[in-house]
C-alpha cells in the first residue's frame, strides 16, 4: 500500500516539459538490446509491416523506457504493450515479445498509464524475460510508428550490437 501512495506522490510532483513540435522525432532504443529490421520478427504483422513500419529490439534486460518524450496513448491491460504520441503527432507502438497477450500480463509491471506525459527514458514497463522466454513465441520488440501516413521519411538505424535504452538512436521520423 505504502509502494502505491509513494509511486502516486512521485507521479503527480514530476512534470515533464515537452519540447516544442519541430516535425522531427528522434526515437532512442526503448530498450538494451540488439536492433534489428522488422524483417527478423517472427509473425507477419510486423515483418511484412501491416501495422507500420518501425525496428525491432531483440531485448538483454526486462525493463522498456519511453523512446520520447510524449504522451501515453494506451497501455494495453495485458501490459505487453504501451502506445505513445509526440508533440509532432507520431505514434509509437512499443510491442513486447511476440504471442505476449496470451500470458495475460503475468510478469509485465507498467509504471505508466494512459495520458501520462512522459521524457525520453523514463521508465514504462518492466517485465520478467525468463517468464517471456517459457510462455511466448520470442522477446523480440517490435517499435512501430502506426500513423504512417502522417509521415513523411523514416530513418532507421537497424543492425545495431548494443544499444542502450533511452540513448542509443533508432529511428529518426519527420512529419
Amino acid at each position: 500500500m505504502l509502494k502505491k501512495l509513494f509511486r502516486l506522490d512521485k507521479n503527480k510532483s514530476k512534470e515533464v516539459e515537452m519540447p516544442e513540435a519541430d516535425g522531427k522525432d528522434v526515437l532512442a532504443s526503448p530498450m538494451s538490446g540488439k536492433v534489428v529490421p522488422l524483417t527478423e520478427v517472427p509473425d507477419p504483422t510486423f515483418s511484412q509491416k501491416m501495422m507500420g513500419d518501425g525496428v525491432a529490439v531483440v531485448p538483454s534486460e526486462g525493463t522498456v523506457v519511453s523512446p520520447v518524450h510524449g504522451e501515453i496513448m494506451q497501455v494495453f491491460p495485458t501490459k505487453h504493450a504501451v502506445g505513445i504520441k509526440t508533440v509532432n503527432g507520431v505514434e509509437i507502438l512499443i510491442h513486447i515479445g511476440i504471442e505476449t497477450v496470451n500470458m495475460q500480463g503475468e510478469g509485465f509491471k507498467a509504471f505508466v498509464k494512459e495520458g501520462d506525459k512522459v521524457a525520453k527514458g523514463d521508465k514504462l514497463i518492466e517485465f520478467d524475460m525468463q517468464l517471456v522466454e517459457q510462455k511466448a513465441e520470442s522477446t523480440i520488440t517490435p517499435v512501430i510508428i502506426t500513423n504512417g501516413d502522417a509521415v513523411q521519411s523514416i530513418e532507421k538505424n537497424e543492425n545495431t550490437d548494443n544499444a542502450s535504452a533511452g540513448e542509443t538512436v533508432v529511428m529518426t521520423v519527420n512529419s
